[in-house]
């Protein structure tokens, strides 16, 4: 939490925060479907909250819609530029059972605004889940592991949650999603060496677009929800910074990928 005297460097405070400049979206809105605590049925090594606090399965209500709306309305009276509403927040925004409420509730209040989502896709393979974000204009899922050991390793899912699983959601996903789906993988020197294995898997998902994305951002080692969106790289507590891959072996990487699967591959770099 932030108190008064830091209020103005780190704003983030409610349910909506930003917007932020995204180098993938341009002015971004944050949606936090969670809120309260980082949650998530990740626990990525690399994640810009740090250290989940709630590795879960759950799909619940973690904050009700009016709250959000609210939220967002004060925003939008503010008259700030925005290109897009993203959901993301405090961990994984698919968990919360009232998203579709919100994503319903957000386009009555400003219809011509896009809206995404950043995704572990790990409750996919739920029917419940897909339905809550079929009204949504673009789904980004995660990928960062072409096998079961480097998921574990990478994302360390909560008990239960498999590479297969989220590939298996992606897919149900797209038989039914009328928007665009495009996938986000995360590049560390871990999973460098499986490039031939991860485009296998891209062509089997085929998204519109893959973005690979390096972490950039360090890793906080305690939990502050000001690290929603901090793409200032201001900090007041410690933070651990993490390998990354530099620019021209990204450059290199998109390449291959690129000539591998056929598929439209961006980077953070280019």
């Amino acid at each position: 939490m932030t108190d008064s005297k830091n209020e103005k460097k780190f704003p983030n405070t409610k349910t909506v925060y930003g917007p932020v400049k995204s180098w993938r979206f341009g002015m971004s809105l944050g949606i936090d479907p969670i809120f309260e605590t980082s949650t998530c049925s990740f626990n990525c090594i690399y994640c810009q909250l740090g250290e989940i606090q709630d590795v879960t399965n759950l799909v619940k209500e973690y904050v009700p819609t009016s709250k959000v709306l609210q939220d967002f309305k004060e925003v939008i009276e503010k008259e700030v530029p925005i290109d897009v509403v993203t959901y993301s927040g405090s961990g994984e925004p698919s968990l919360a059972k009232n998203l579709g409420e919100m994503i319903k509730g957000i386009r009555k209040i400003r219809p011509e605004l896009p809206q995404y989502i950043l995704t572990n896709a790990t409750h996919l393979v739920e029917p419940e889940v897909r339905e809550n974000l079929l009204a949504l204009d673009k789904i980004i899922v995660k990928i960062d592991a072409s096998n079961e050991e480097n998921f574990k390793l990478i994302n360390r899912p909560a008990e239960g949650v498999t590479l297969k699983r989220v590939l298996e959601g992606i897919k149900l996903l797209k038989k039914e999603f009328k928007g665009e789906i495009e996938v986000q993988s995360m590049f560390m020197p871990i999973n460098d060496k499986h490039l031939e294995d991860l485009a296998t898997i891209l062509k089997e998902v085929s998204p519109a677009a893959v973005q690979l994305n390096t972490p950039k951002r360090p890793y906080p080692l305690s939990w502050h929800r000001e690290n929603r969106g901090n793409h200032e790289l201001v900090f007041d507590y410690e933070v651990r910074e993490l390998k990354k891959v530099e620019e021209d072996r990204a450059v290199e990487i998109q390449k291959q990928l690129e000539e591998k699967t056929g598929l439209k591959i961006y980077s953070v770099y280019r």
